[in-house]
């Protein structure tokens, strides 16, 4: 695979990633697209893990969503784990891509004495190849041997594809009285667009949460992080959005979404899922420019967002900031045709701190 230039918009420095307890991981070099890079990433959850997921809206999704939504509504007392491979996202690759699923998770079953309907399964990489499960089936036993607590890092390398940089954050935060840690990886850099954006994320923490609140959580929290970014309006047929809780912190179990010990969690939460976020759209392929756009005075936060996304899916309003044109006249008609209700006569537009018309 090409080395790919960094992103102009890279961190300048990554951050560390402590274990948090209850999950181990190990990644492979499997070749199935990639040679001498690691491309496949498995987290093994301890009995009692508790997950939540959002996908994608793509109506042609890959094998790998199909099944795992599916696998999120077993109920499972034992451990949990989680299969992620880059090079092939295993979509629309026909009988043999199915079957590739099926073959893959009744070995995980044999190897990790894991319920095989339970695992869960992700995909990055090429449409239109089914995945080979022996070059995945074939190294279980290994990955088997080799768990440990601090692969972090080497998962968001594993799982890149046009990546230029691995993409982690981690935050901390204290429920009832007992500090916590939340880590988080994704993946994405092309094909973004909301709903998901092109990628996929996993996010780990050892609060004691319900499945329920967990979920909850989730779907409250991603809708103005990965749910508010885009590129190239383009939505992938692979996104995965995992949150994943061991419960072994030391403190009662949440049962109740909106419970006040939640409060620096979610804080915590947020950090992490717009961070990871942003990262995503600072590794948009061939990526110049990165804008915020924010909207004032609209009927509702939703139809803010429409007209958002409407000015920021733009091809002219785009080639606009890339060509460094304050061609405002653009954004004027991204508004106008986002369908949403606007008093053309009282637009005023702003561009950084300058006021350019109003």
């Amino acid at each position: 695979m090409t080395k790919l230039k960094i992103s102009p918009f890279a961190p300048s420095e990554i951050p560390s990633l402590l274990p948090i307890a209850g999950f181990k991981m190990a990644t492979a070099e499997t070749g199935i697209k990639y040679k001498n890079r690691t491309d496949l990433w498995v987290v093994y959850g301890c009995p009692g893990t508790q997950i939540a997921g959002v996908f994608t809206k793509n109506l042609c999704p890959g094998y790998p969503v199909v099944w795992s939504k599916k696998a999120l509504t077993v109920k499972n007392e034992g451990p949990s784990l989680l299969v992620v491979n880059s090079g092939v996202a295993n979509v629309f690759g026909g009988q043999r891509g199915k079957d590739a699923i099926v073959e893959i998770a009744e070995s995980c079953e044999r190897v990790f004495d894991v319920k095989s309907k339970s695992v869960i399964f992700a995909s990055t990489g090429v449409i239109g190849e089914a995945l080979d499960a022996s070059k995945i089936i074939s190294h279980l036993p290994d990955i088997n041997e080799n768990l440990f607590d601090d692969g972090w890092l080497n998962g968001a390398e594993a799982i890149m594809t046009t990546d230029t940089y691995p993409k982690v954050s981690t935050a901390s935060a204290v429920i009832n009285g007992i500090p916590v840690k939340i880590n988080g990886i994704a993946k994405g850099s092309g094909m973004i667009a909301p709903d998901m954006a092109t990628m996929l994320s996993f996010i780990a923490t050892d609060a004691n949460l319900s499945d329920s609140v967990l979920q909850n959580l989730l779907n409250s929290n991603v809708q103005d992080t990965f749910n508010s970014i885009t590129v190239d309006s383009d939505t992938s047929t692979s996104d995965t959005l995992l949150l994943m809780a061991s419960c072994t912190a030391q403190h009662n179990k949440v049962n109740d979404p909106y419970d006040p010990s939640l409060d620096s969690f979610i804080k915590a939460l947020r950090f992490v899922l717009k961070d990871l976020a942003l990262q995503v759209v600072k590794d948009g392929e061939g990526i110049s420019k990165f804008i915020k756009i924010k909207i004032k005075g609209a009927l509702s936060n939703s139809s803010a967002k429409v007209i958002g996304l409407s000015i920021a899916n733009s091809p002219l309003v785009k080639t606009a900031i890339a060509g460094e044109d304050a061609n405002w006249g653009r954004v004027v008609m991204a508004v106008g045709k986002s369908g949403e209700s606007a008093e053309r006569d009282k637009l005023s537009i702003s561009i950084g701190p300058y006021t350019i018309a109003e």
